[in-house]
């Protein structure tokens, strides 16, 4: 009996302890440029659930997204008002190894950065009629994109102290 009992929790322990392997959670820097415009933001990430405190001087302070709630809510402080929106997937932090619509990746090269080794790819995205082209530098160390930018340079987003809840 007791070997039944001990051999019923292993194999509990061993299905369910990869489960927060999967839950991904951070707090970064979070810097968008798109043309000569430039957005700086703290971003705490969890899940399908992440909140941006933005530091540009515009009518939005914060942002927070609720992908479970299908919901995203732009806090104007200054205005002491709120405004609800529906998600918007187009809004999701890209933090995945992989990009959606991915067409081809080619390893270029090896870079340190923020202290993490990462390898730069070009990677061909296919949406649509549109194919664009981005660099991605991915820390291997981590597991994490560090910044991925346009190869026409028009837009970027570079995520900087990177810190990864264990």
């Amino acid at each position: 009996m007791r070997y039944w009992i001990f051999s019923g929790i292993l194999v509990a322990s061993a299905l369910f302890s990869g489960i927060d392997a999967w839950a991904l959670e951070f707090t970064a820097d979070q810097i968008v440029k798109f043309g000569k415009h430039t957005q700086k933001a703290n971003l705490y990430y969890r899940d399908d659930r992440w909140r941006l405190e933005h530091q540009s001087m515009g009518p939005v302070n914060v942002t927070i997204v609720r992908k479970d709630k299908q919901l995203m809510w732009l806090l104007l402080s200054r205005m002491r008002h709120f405004k609800t929106l529906p998600y918007d997937p187009a809004q999701e932090p890209k933090l995945s190894e992989h990009l959606e619509g991915e067409v081809s990746r080619e390893e270029i090269g090896t870079e340190t950065r923020e202290g993490h080794p990462t390898i730069l790819y070009e990677v061909t995205v296919k949406q649509g009629d549109q194919t664009d082209v981005y660099y991605q530098w991915f820390a291997t160390d981590i597991q994490f994109p560090m910044q991925l930018t346009r190869k026409d340079g028009s837009w970027s987003v570079e995520y900087r102290h990177v810190k990864l809840r264990p």
